[in-house]
């Protein structure tokens, strides 16, 4: 039991993660239709802040608190200045958020150089408890983003603006008509999405290494999460994650990478095959 705790919860903290910057994918396209391929490349941004904060010598909680800010600030620019002129054209903001995610990459490499970087554990120390010991960090880390996913869920389902966003996402002319100011939700949810990102990325960035590809590595897992659970719910990115992150990373620890790389997206194709709108395909956040 001692040897399988720690894997289990090396499972749970990675799929946390990928529930959260899946989240902030599954705001963009369920609220505009945008698939944002820049969204790992916003992701590694955030991480990349907490780089810097450290660099200057400011503590862990403010770079924790930078992300969101910085990323957020930069989606908004983004929204302005690029998706809301393509916002009916899919194609177009495919193309478009691509190209932004190759332009943003190569800023990073300017900026910091091609070669990964780290951040230092805020907490280096390890929870022992007779056999089982583990680090308290990604205790922390698996607490927060649970809290932060919590947060999410509540901002869309039980406030205000949570039921103008969903009105707009089931019916925006109907909601135009209405009063609500459809162009204003479209863009504070693009914001709320990136910044989710960008606090993605700095939380997860002391336990893995800072690099200018590395938003690759959760924008792939984070799309499959949203197809596999069904993009019409906002619970579908839970259930997504646990199969995409879960079966992918027991696997890996199980099997090889590349066998649970292979598997995981055969399990998608299967998936969505049998089930075209996802596993929770259909429901909607009431």
């Amino acid at each position: 039991m001692s040897e399988l705790l720690p894997v289990f919860l090396d499972v749970t903290s990675y799929v946390l993660i990928l529930v959260l910057v899946a989240l902030g994918l599954m705001i963009v396209f369920g609220m505009m239709g945008v698939i944002n391929m820049a969204h790992g490349e916003l992701f590694m941004i955030g991480a990349f802040v907490m780089v810097a904060a450290q660099g200057a010598g400011l503590p862990f909680l403010a770079g924790l608190v930078l992300a969101p800010l910085v990323v957020g600030f930069l989606g908004l620019l983004i929204e302005t200045a690029l998706i809301r002129h393509i916002y009916h054209r899919p194609l177009d903001t495919i193309l478009a958020t691509w190209g932004l995610s190759i332009a943003l990459k190569q800023l990073i490499v300017l900026s910091f150089g091609p070669e990964s970087q780290s951040v230092t554990l805020p907490l280096d120390g390890t929870l022992t408890l007779g056999a089982f010991s583990y680090p308290l960090y990604r205790l922390v880390l698996m607490a927060v983003s649970a809290v932060l996913i919590g947060g999410t869920f509540w901002l869309f389902i039980r406030t205000d603006f949570g039921l103008m966003a969903r009105a707009v996402i089931a019916r925006p002319t109907t909601a135009a008509t209405l009063g609500i100011d459809t162009r204003r939700m479209y863009r504070w949810s693009f914001v709320i999405g990136t910044a989710l990102a960008g606090l993605a990325g700095a939380l997860v960035a002391p336990i893995i290494s800072v690099d200018p590809q590395m938003g690759l590595g959760y924008l792939v897992p984070g799309f499959l999460s949203i197809l596999v659970g069904g993009a019409g719910a906002l619970a579908g990115v839970l259930v997504g994650g646990a199969v995409v992150g879960g079966v992918g990373n027991l696997l890996a620890v199980w099997i090889s990478p590349v066998a649970a790389l292979i598997t995981v997206y055969i399990l998608a194709i299967l998936i969505i095959r049998l089930k075209p709108e996802g596993i929770l395909g259909g429901r909607r956040a009431k």
